[in-house]
């Protein structure tokens, strides 16, 4: 049955040319991906069509996207030693940690003092995603609200309310009543629509650090399914908190290097030795084209197709091979109708993890077999790994991307691996005229997710 699945899906391929071999253990049978008879279409239909016409983010440089970006260009780093809790027991001591943030004039002060910062990292980022499509609170008023909706995840939900509450079970002292509800992975899309009235589809999804990018792709599904017009999309994350730590201390994971914290991400380094934990939320303002159009709104890029996957392999390891990444991206790549030739620039997930970051140059390697035209970097080099956020933050990095014509750089890019021969953009910037891009987010338990951005053509 597996290979018949595998085999139905591989002969969709766009590219003639590909091998894939699905796992020994299985079967160890070759399955050869034919060539499609008709060339891949992209979607034509403007009520299908769906455009980016809004961004938002809080992150560790700041809520402002161009800061971001800019700040990425410069090949930044901004992770440095944790300073919100004691570390002196911790073996791990550093991360892409949020200071400074504000949510003023988004958030009241009563709901500010009470909310986990994982919903409070949502509303800011969502209400400026919104602000920033021009859809303000007087605008959406004279809007279908039955026809907008929210699909935003979160890895881990309000991990801070979990522990706070947990402490306070442990010492005998009451739980607080909105303990229930902040813990609650589906609150943030929740309160978005709260504060806006969005009455369409709403939703958390939770798939590890592949989350957002599964949001991302259930959103677009809404809007071509015709059940929505508008549609807010993204994840948020913050568990840069002592259990939080503590866990992915236990799980192995994260660099140890805190005598040089700049240094510590390194994807595809042959001496990297872990991720870097980072928190924050992106989200996008998706909306069917007609329905851009028909207000006069700004278009930032189009989302052509996006696909998620399962390695159904193990609970924290990849797939070596990465056979099932790489049946994602042709999936995705299906999805959006274009053909592997057309993309020449990949946003990796690339956690600076021994394993993954090869596993995921593998995977490509097995869909783009001329690489010679691709470039690949990695965001999480200079902000860490947001987790169920990450998605949402490198969508963005990848629209700016489009938008102003500049890659940002890969930063730690000391001595490569040797199996990594794609253009890694490896410490300094590069000009580079996207075509179509993808973005990849891959998560624990084998969750995989691949989304496809394109500059904007009416």
């Amino acid at each position: 049955m597996l290979a018949s699945c595998f085999s139905t899906l591989l002969t969709q391929s766009t590219n003639p040319k590909l091998f894939l071999t699905t796992p020994s253990a299985r079967n160890g049978k070759k399955i050869k991906a034919m060539a499609s008879n008709s060339s891949p279409k992209r979607e034509t239909d403007p009520k299908k069509r769906i455009v980016i016409t809004g961004m938002g983010l809080v992150s560790v440089f700041g809520s402002d996207i161009d800061v971001y970006y800019n700040k990425l260009l410069a090949g930044e780093s901004a992770i440095s030693l944790i300073d919100r809790f004691d570390t002196s027991d911790f073996a791990v001591k550093i991360a892409g940690q949020i200071r400074g943030f504000s949510s003023e004039g988004y958030i009241n002060g009563k709901d500010d003092r009470r909310l986990d910062d994982c919903w409070r990292y949502c509303l800011v980022a969502g209400k400026r995603a919104l602000d920033d499509a021009n859809l303000g609170k007087q605008v959406i008023e004279a809007m279908d609200k039955t026809r907008m909706g929210v699909v935003v995840g979160t890895g881990r939900g309000g991990f801070t309310t979990f522990s706070n509450g947990m402490e306070d079970l442990i010492n005998g002292r009451e739980i607080t009543p909105f303990f229930i509800p902040y813990v609650m992975p589906n609150m943030g899309p929740a309160l978005l629509a709260i504060h806006t009235g969005f009455m369409g589809p709403n939703y958390s999804i939770e798939a590890a650090c592949a989350t957002a990018n599964h949001c991302i792709v259930a959103a677009a599904n809404h809007i071509r399914a015709g059940d929505a017009d508008v549609m807010v999309a993204g994840g948020t994350e913050a568990v840069v908190i002592p259990v939080g730590v503590g866990g992915f201390i236990a799980c192995r994971t994260l660099s140890h290097r805190n005598h040089d914290p700049h240094k510590a991400s390194r994807p595809w380094d042959i001496h990297r030795d872990g991720m870097v934990m980072g928190e924050g939320a992106g989200v996008l303002i998706m909306e069917s084209m007609e329905h851009a159009m028909k207000r006069g709104a700004r278009v930032y890029a189009e989302y052509l197709g996006g696909a998620v996957t399962c390695d159904a392999h193990h609970i924290t390891n990849p797939q070596p091979d990465g056979l099932v990444v790489a049946s994602c991206i042709i999936k995705a790549l299906g999805n959006a109708g274009v053909s592997a030739e057309e993309v020449n620039y990949v946003n990796a997930h690339a956690t600076s993890t021994p394993a993954g970051d090869l596993a995921e140059v593998k995977a490509i390697k097995k869909v783009f077999n001329n690489t010679s035209h691709l470039k690949m970097n990695a965001t999480k080099s200079m902000i860490g790994h947001a987790l169920g956020a990450a998605g949402g933050l490198e969508a963005i990095a990848t629209i700016k991307a489009i938008n102003t014509g500049w890659l940002h750089p890969t930063i730690n890019q000391d001595e490569l691996e040797g199996e990594v021969t794609i253009d890694t953009i490896p410490n300094v910037k590069k000009q580079h005229q996207i075509n179509v891009a993808i973005s990849n987010s891959f998560g624990i338990g084998g969750h995989n997710s691949v989304v496809v951005f394109a500059p904007f053509t009416p």
